[in-house]
């Protein structure tokens, strides 16, 4: 059993069914959840207000010792906030004796590539209350691979993707493809060099994720890396105007115009089939030019 702690540093939770759905099945499962008074906070469109919601990343420099997963309740738009006022060094003080299990994805991205950043932490892109474990049906596999991620100190991720083999090692990192653009240039992103960089986003139409990555390749940083993976990219609409310009071409574009290998369709990101990815972790890739595979370790797991 474990003690699971909520946060919701970013959007207000309109779905209260879902995140009710999700305690219960934790709750279920066997676990216990705290803090469960932040999934009905709101200002505006926030979860709460800036202070309130700085206020669950700063006490994780306090937490009690029975409590082992950290667990974000939905993105939306607010972490971005937050930034400037974090007092990393408690946190860092605090992790370096024990680092929780914190998991979450989309908006919590930018909190967890600052704690990346400043204070070596490494968290986990994955599920979340609300959208994941609250679903109407519970995907299986997302669950059962969160709790292989954070209870095993290696695991092996297989995938197919039908792009030119490689092989590469390096540490893991990005998440949210929107929010690690918006970090770029703040003191709060040190780029990860040599490292496998690892991207999702939802609603963004194929010439919006190009023009994101392009923007991290003009910036040098996608030459900077071993590889990159492309998670899911859903929910974009594409039109007559596109004149047969899709996400497949974007990636063959990708390909040609890069120096670095271009996987794709790794089952992480805003679907209800995600694996979860501790960033900062070390990551070993093999790909025979059809089924890739990626080891993964060096990450914290619950004892």
């Amino acid at each position: 059993m474990s003690t699971i702690r909520l946060i919701a540093p970013s959007g207000f939770c309109v779905n209260q069914a879902a995140a009710a759905r999700g305690i219960e099945r934790l709750k279920a499962a066997g676990h216990r959840v705290e803090n469960q008074s932040v999934v009905t906070r709101r200002f505006q469109r926030f979860a709460g207000t800036d202070d309130q919601r700085l206020a669950d990343i700063q006490d994780l420099s306090a937490l009690p010792n029975e409590c082992d997963i950290v667990l974000a309740v939905r993105g939306g738009y607010g972490a971005s906030r937050l930034l400037e006022n974090i007092e990393y060094s408690s946190l860092g003080h605090a992790f370096h004796e024990r680092t929780p299990i914190i998991c979450g994805h989309s908006d919590f991205t930018a909190i967890q590539l600052a704690l990346l950043s400043q204070t070596g932490a490494i968290t986990f892109s994955g599920p979340m209350l609300a959208g994941n474990f609250g679903a109407d049906e519970l995907n299986s596999f997302t669950w059962q691979h969160f709790w292989q991620a954070i209870t095993e100190p290696q695991f092996t991720l297989t995938w197919q993707s039908p792009t030119p083999a490689c092989s590469a090692s390096g540490t893991l990192w990005g998440g949210n493809l929107a929010m690690l653009v918006s970090m770029l240039g703040s003191p709060w992103l040190n780029v990860i060099d040599g490292g496998i960089l690892v991207v999702e986003d939802i609603n963004e139409h194929p010439f919006r994720v190009e023009r994101l990555l392009l923007q991290l390749h003009h910036a040098g940083i996608l030459a900077r890396q071993k590889a990159l993976i492309l998670g899911s990219f859903n929910g974009a609409t594409l039109s007559d105007y596109d004149g047969g310009y899709d996400f497949d071409e974007m990636c063959r574009m990708l390909e040609q115009r890069l120096s670095i290998p271009v996987l794709r369709g790794l089952p992480f990101g805003h679907e209800p089939e995600t694996v979860t990815l501790p960033l900062g972790a070390f990551g070993e890739l093999q790909h025979d030019g059809q089924t890739a595979s990626l080891t993964v370790s060096g990450h914290p797991v619950i004892r």
